[in-house]
């Protein structure tokens, strides 16, 4: 084996590409990485972790602000926006060396630069000391995906943004539209909100999150409502215009245009997949609407080569990226894997209330034919909570009437991001409502209202 020739070679260093290698590499497989940008890839640089810091730091400015309720005292609270984003893209820059450190504690190679895959087992890599050739027999693809731009709307980085400029903002925005309410969209509005900017969001849907319950959907406007956002759904932003000091919406409701001045737009409309430039057409590798069609495997159809992440569509989760590249390296060492489930991947916002789900909605799973037994429990019969002053929030299951399965959980409220895996456990472990009952959660704490919703799908609720 030359020093070209490896046995996986793995495009895109994000969360699936990079757990893809190391675990490849720690099964004794001899590995090679490439990637355009950054290791880490979107996520770790530009997605998940640094909206996760500069969220804290809104958190943090909205508990100043209510600590009189705690008995304290603070006096000429402010913020310093270049500081917020400073400590969010340090945070990123430290993992992202961290990235780097793991690829060589794995004896991973990694090569900079942007692939193409002339033909099968063979990645050609532009680099900038010029073209490298390498082999494999296993090739993985995790090139991720990008923000869709949508005719009209499309960022400028000036007054309209994407999440590279809301992350890295020229300014604070006054007044700020936020076109599309799915996680990415609430996220920016929360954070901006918070600090003070007059905050408008759009959803073309019937409701915002449109993937989360209903019931969980709803609560979630009103808290957003009460902090003084305002929400549009059932709405259509059909064209900007742009000046130097403004940005002009129409925005069509109920079969009406209407015009509103905004200082700052942020366009957050979905993802397309990174498919272009690769020459998967040439292979024979089936695009979907910018997405790689794959099995449950991974595997696109073409001796050899997977698709991991983004890339491969939905549900577009870090996690679900990680845990797919772990189950096709080891699938190639020829250990036995399980496919991954999507409807047992967590989904979490971060927004404020914090929103986090699990399988089927109550929807959904009537939809599928499913008898249901729904339980409900809100966070103000919850001791932690009310000691928190975190008294908002719901915790929802749903089950099967027939058989006891845990269908789906769904949640909003403090550190229900953390709260979630409990619930994606138990649906892993096939657990049912008498195993979940019988369980002792501790006290106080915020874990109890998991066991309190249990209880309600069947009529056995204790503090409520």
């Amino acid at each position: 084996m030359s020093n070209q020739d490896f046995d996986v070679i793995v495009i895109g260093a994000g969360p699936g590409g990079y757990v893809a290698a190391i675990r490849a590499s720690q099964l004794g497989l001899k590995v090679a990485i490439v990637e355009r940008e950054h290791m880490g890839g979107i996520c770790l640089n530009w997605g998940c972790i640094p909206t996760k810091a500069m969220l804290r730091s809104s958190e943090v400015f909205h508990l100043m602000h209510r600590a009189k309720e705690f008995g304290l005292s603070a006096d000429g609270i402010s913020y310093d926006l270049d500081a917020v984003v400073k400590r969010s893209r340090n945070v990123a820059k430290q993992l992202n060396s961290g990235v780097g450190h793991l690829m060589k504690k794995n004896k991973v190679t990694v090569v900079m630069g942007a692939a193409t895959i002339p033909a099968k087992g063979k990645v050609e890599v532009k680099a900038e000391d010029g073209v490298k050739t390498m082999t494999a027999k296993h090739i993985i693809l995790a090139t991720g995906a990008r923000a869709r731009e949508l005719p009209g709307l499309e960022a400028d980085g000036k007054r309209v943004w994407a999440y590279k400029s809301a992350l890295t903002p020229p300014h604070m925005p006054k007044k700020l539209l936020v076109i599309g309410s799915g996680a990415i969209g609430i996220e920016f509005a929360s954070f901006y909100n918070t600090l003070g900017a007059e905050t408008t969001v759009v959803e073309v849907m019937d409701r915002i999150l449109p993937v989360e319950d209903a019931e969980i959907s709803a609560f979630a406007k009103k808290a957003f409502e009460k902090q003084g956002m305002k929400i549009l759904q059932k709405a259509v932003v059909k064209k900007l215009d742009r000046a130097a000091d403004k940005v002009t919406a129409h925005i069509e409701m109920g079969g009406k245009v209407e015009t509103q001045e905004f200082d700052t737009v942020i366009s957050a409309v979905g993802i397309v997949g990174n498919v272009e430039g690769l020459g998967l057409e040439g292979l024979g590798v089936k695009i979907d609407r910018t997405h790689v069609v794959t099995d449950e495997y991974c595997r696109t159809g073409v001796d050899g080569l997977y698709a991991i992440g983004d890339v491969a569509g939905a549900p577009w989760l870090a996690h679900k990226a990680s845990h797919e590249g772990v189950m096709v390296a080891e699938m190639i060492a020829g250990r036995k894997v399980h496919a991954v489930k999507p409807e047992s991947i967590a989904g979490c916002t971060y927004c404020h209330p914090q929103i986090a789900s699990v399988g089927l909605t109550e929807e959904k799973a009537k939809a599928a034919g499913y008898a249901v037994k729904v339980g409900r429990f809100p966070f103000i019969g919850n001791g932690k909570a009310i000691a928190l002053g975190e008294p908002e929030g719901l915790i929802k299951t749903v089950f099967d009437a027939k058989t006891g399965e845990l269908l789906g959980a769904h949640m909003v409220g403090a550190e229900v991001t953390e709260l979630i895996q409990g619930y994606v456990v138990g649906r892993k472990l096939e657990t049912t409502e008498e195993d979940l009952m019988e369980t002792v959660f501790p006290h106080p704490t915020l874990s109890e209202m998991m066991h309190e919703a249990v209880l309600d799908a069947y009529g056995r609720a204790i503090h409520i």
